[in-house]
C-alpha cells in the first residue's frame, strides 16, 4: 500500500477518533488546581485535553506575551466557566496560587527552571518534550521529582497511542525476528528560505524573560512564536524537537536504557536564513545488541519514499515501520507472506493523543504511581537527541556511561552536559 494510501484512510479513522465524547467543562467535578504556563498552540491543545478530561479548576494562566495571553483566554471562555488569574512570571504565580497541577508548554530553555519551581511548590507536572536544553538540567529535574514526590508527565503522547502500543506489542513478541538495526527519521519539504531583520519586541511582549536563563540575543519574528526550535540557544533542532518522539519508541522497544556510542555529522547545506540548527544531521547510536541511526533533511520532500517520519526496524522476519499519520506497517521478507498494517487514532487537527496521556497523568496522581511518560522515561530519550547534538557541536564521536551519565574520557565533552545560565538565574542541581 502507498504512502498516500495510507493516509487517505487513516486521515478517516483519525477524523472518527478525533469525534469521541469527551466531558463537557461544566460538568466537572472541580479537584485539583490547574494553572497553565506558556499560552502558545500547544500548552492550549494540552490545556483543552485537561479540561474536557474534568477534575481540574483552572485557577492561572503564565506567559510572557500578553498577545498569546489574550487568545488563550478567548478560548479558554469557550471551554469552561473558570475565570484565571493571568500571571507574566511563573514565580509569582507559583507563590500566590499554589496550583496542585501545572502544565509546562514554555520553550525548551524554560522547561527545567518552572518544572523543578512548580514541583518544590507542591505541584505535579505535566512538562512537554524535551524535557530540557542540556543533560544535567534532566538530571536535577528527575532529582527534584524524586524528592518532592511530585508525578511528573512528559509530553511524549505517542507512548499512548494505539498504534504505537499494538506496534510495540508486534514487535517485542518476536514476530520480527531478531532486530539488528534501527533507523529514526523525520524529512520534510522546505528551501534556503531568506534572511530577515531584527526588529524591536512587539508590544505585549517581554523579550528579557522570553529569554530568560539563555543568552539574550535581538529580538527576531523567525524565533517566536514557534520559530525557536531551530535556534540552538533556545532549543536543538530538529533531533531535539522532532527526534525525541522516535528516540523514545527506540528505548520503549529495547530493554537498552541508554547507547554506549555516539557519532553524530551535520551541516547547513542548504538553508540561508537567520536559524542555525543543522538543517541535513546523521547519528549513529551504537547499543550492545544494534545500532540505531537517526537522519533528517529539512528539504527534498517527495513521494520516492513511502515514509517522510518515523522508525524502521530492521529484523530477520522482515522491516516494520513504525509511523505517525500512517500508523504502522510490516513488511515480511518473505514475499509470499501479506504486508501487515494498522492505522492511527489520532485528535485532529494536530494528529496527537494528548488526551489519552493526560488520562494516564490524572490516574498516576490518583493512584500515587508513576505515569506511562515518568520523567526519568522523558530524560533517557531527551538525552539520546542531546547527544547527538553534543557529538556534532564536537565534531567527534563520544563515549556515553549511562548509569554515571558522564562521557567516558573526554573533559571537553562533559563540558557541554549544561551551560552556563545569564544573569540572575541559576543551574539547577
Amino acid at each position: 500500500m502507498l504512502r498516500r494510501d495510507f493516509l487517505k484512510t487513516t486521515a478517516k479513522a483519525g477524523v472518527a477518533y478525533s469525534a469521541l465524547p469527551l466531558l463537557p467543562a461544566l460538568q466537572r467535578t472541580a479537584s485539583y488546581r490547574l494553572a497553565l504556563i506558556g499560552t502558545g498552540w500547544w500548552g492550549m491543545n494540552i490545556l483543552q485535553s485537561a479540561l474536557q478530561h474534568g477534575n481540574c479548576k483552572l485557577v492561572a494562566i503564565c506567559d510572557v506575551d500578553k498577545r498569546q495571553m489574550i487568545a488563550a483566554l478567548t478560548k479558554i471562555g469557550t471551554l469552561t466557566a473558570d475565570k484565571p488569574k493571568t500571571y507574566n512570571d511563573y514565580r509569582e504565580l507559583l507563590h500566590k496560587e499554589k496550583p496542585e497541577i501545572v502544565i509546562v508548554a514554555t520553550p525548551d530553555h524554560w522547561h527545567p527552571l518552572i518544572m523543578i519551581a512548580a514541583a518544590e511548590q507542591g505541584a505535579h507536572v505535566y512538562v512537554e518534550k524535551p524535557i530540557g536544553h542540556t543533560i544535567n538540567e534532566g538530571k536535577a529535574m528527575v532529582k527534584a521529582a524524586r524528592k518532592y514526590n511530585r508525578v511528573v508527565q512528559v509530553g511524549t503522547h505517542r507512548r499512548v497511542s494505539p498504534h504505537n502500543i499494538s506496534g510495540m506489542n508486534f514487535l517485542k513478541s518476536g514476530k520480527l525476528g531478531k532486530i539488528g538495526m534501527v533507523r529514526a527519521f523525520v524529512h520534510y519539504p522546505g528551501g534556503p528560505g531568506q534572511m530577515v531583520p531584527d526588529t524591536a519586541p512587539p508590544e505585549g511582549l517581554d523579550w528579557e524573560m522570553w529569554c530568560g536563563p539563555a543568552p539574550l540575543r535581538p529580538y527576531n519574528p523567525t524565533m517566536h512564536p514557534k520559530g525557536f526550535r531551530s535556534y540552538q540557544d533556545y532549543a536543538n533542532g530538529q533531533l531535539g524537537d522532532w527526534g525525541i518522539h522516535w528516540m523514545d519508541q527506540i528505548l520503549w522497544w529495547t530493554e537498552e536504557k541508554y547507547p554506549r556510542k555516539i557519532f553524530s555529522t551535520a551541516d547547513r547545506f542548504i538553508k540561508k536564513d537567520n536559524t542555525d540548527a543543522p538543517d541535513t544531521q546523521n547519528v549513529i547510536f551504537e547499543f550492545e545488541s544494534f545500532t540505531a541511526v537517526w537522519e533528517h533533511r529539512q528539504y527534498g520532500g517527495n513521494e520516492a519514499e513511502k515514509a517522510n517520519v518515523g522508525c524502521y526496524f530492521y529484523g530477520t522476519e522482515g522491516t516494520f515501520h513504525m509511523g505517525w499519520e500512517d500508523g504502522w506497517t510490516f513488511y515480511p521478507s518473505d514475499k509470499n507472506k501479506q504486508v501487515l498494517h494498522e492505522g492511527p487514532k489520532l485528535h485532529y487537527p494536530d494528529g496527537q493523543n494528548i488526551p489519552e496521556l493526560w488520562a494516564d497523568f490524572m490516574s498516576a496522581i490518583e493512584q500515587k504511581r508513576t505515569s506511562v511518560c515518568d520523567i526519568a522515561i522523558g530524560h533517557r530519550s531527551t538525552n539520546m537527541s542531546l547527544l547527538g547534538m553534543l557529538s556534532h557541536k564536537l565534531g567527534r564521536s563520544i563515549e556515553w556511561d549511562g548509569e554515571k551519565e558522564l562521557i567516558l574520557n573526554d573533559v571537553e565533552a562533559n563540558k557541554l552536559l549544561q551551560r552556563k545560565y545569564r544573569g540572575k538565574w541559576e543551574y539547577p542541581v
